[in-house]
Formats: structure tokens, C-alpha cells, sequence
């Protein structure tokens, strides 16, 4: 009994026809994959596009962000200015507090002598 496996192959083809078959699938295969890169290649284009389209309007708005933040700093020394002057104003109206109880306390000694 000899055991010649290669006999016994449900394809009659040569073994080159065989191995060329094969190749011919691979180059499909490599094909297909080229197809999905390319595909994959132009969605990128696609957003890379976008993406400068999008930088291009940031660059637009880069005068109203400069303005925006000179009238934020202006905003910002006008509350303190504002913060100073209520200090002052918080100091003034403890220092007349502070006269008002001292003129209670004399009227309080005036009022309580005899007469």
C-alpha cells in the first residue's frame, strides 16, 4: 500500500494552476484591501479639509477674542475702582457710627446728672 496523498485531491489541477489560483485570490484580496484604504485615504482628505476650514474661521474671530479681552480688562479695573471706593465708603460709615455712639454716650452722662 502505498500512501501518495497527493492523489487524492479533489482538485485535478496542476500544482501550478493551483499555486497561480492562489496568487489570483491574494491579488483580489490586496485589491479589495487597496479599495478600503483608498476609501479610508479620502475620508481623511475629506476631514483634513474640514479641519483647515474650521482653522481658517478661528483665525477670523482672533479680532473679537482681542477686543473681548480688552474690554474684560477693562471691565475688571472698573469693579476695582468700584471696590475701592466702597472700602472708603464702608470706613466713612463705621467712622460716623463710631461719633454717633460716642455722642449717645454723652447725651446717656448729660441726660443721667441730676438737675
Amino acid at each position: 500500500m502505498s500512501e501518495d496523498t497527493t492523489r487524492e485531491l479533489p482538485d485535478n489541477r496542476s500544482f501550478e494552476h493551483r499555486v497561480f489560483a492562489r496568487f489570483d485570490e491574494m491579488d483580489r484580496r490586496f485589491d479589495g484591501m487597496n479599495a478600503r484604504f483608498d476609501a479610508v485615504d479620502a475620508r481623511f482628505d475629506g476631514l483634513d479639509i474640514r479641519v483647515q476650514a474650521l482653522e481658517s474661521k478661528a483665525l477670523d474671530t482672533k479680532p473679537i477674542w482681542e477686543q473681548a479681552l480688552v474690554e474684560i480688562i477693562e471691565v475688571k479695573e472698573s469693579i476695582y475702582d468700584i471696590k475701592r471706593k466702597f472700602e472708603i465708603v464702608t470706613e466713612d460709615l463705621i467712622q460716623v457710627r463710631a461719633d454717633q455712639r460716642r455722642v449717645e454716650k454723652r447725651m446717656d452722662t448729660l441726660e443721667s446728672r441730676p438737675q
